[in-house]
């Protein structure tokens, strides 16, 4: 199964949705991120925070959905609704969720602050990311109806 983290900019949440998901996940899942809009690099900050994490950035960019390697099963949208953002929508048969976070990248202050936004984006992908993975996968691939009810759930988690 292939899971894409979607969104505008492909520079903080969605590559540390991919990065988190595939260091967690089975070797069967994997996740890939993009952009409707990508900026063309990562947040300097969102790798230094995967190192810190134990996470490896290898390979990892900004990249538009026209240039994903393969086609999605599953579509999570990581952008804000809450701070106005409008969510790219991916066309094509998936399975589409929202995980909404707010962009670290957005956040000014001193950089203890800064550190702080994107350390909470990353707990909160990092927790719906392992409840997501807690699910039973092989019974829920055969239940799109009931994947999506549980995947839309986890979308509500805070950290």
């Amino acid at each position: 199964m292939n899971v894409l983290f979607l969104c505008t900019g492909n520079s903080c949440r969605s590559i540390l949705g991919e990065a988190t998901f595939n260091h967690l996940a089975p070797a069967d899942w994997k996740a890939m991120s993009a952009g409707s809009h990508p900026t063309g690099q990562v947040h300097p900050r969102s790798l230094a925070l995967l190192a810190r994490m134990g996470i490896s950035a290898a390979g990892y960019h900004s990249k538009s959905w026209n240039d994903l390697p393969s086609q999605p099963d599953i579509v999570i949208t990581v952008c804000s609704s809450a701070a106005g953002e409008t969510c790219p929508a991916y066309l094509g048969p998936v399975l589409r969720t929202h995980w909404g976070v707010e962009d670290p990248a957005h956040v000014s202050g001193t950089d203890e602050e800064i550190d702080a936004a994107f350390m909470t984006a990353y707990q909160i992908l990092r927790r719906r990311i392992e409840a997501f993975l807690a699910l039973p996968l092989a019974e829920l691939q055969r239940d799109k109806t009931k994947l999506k009810t549980e995947l839309d759930r986890i979308g509500t988690l805070t950290h």
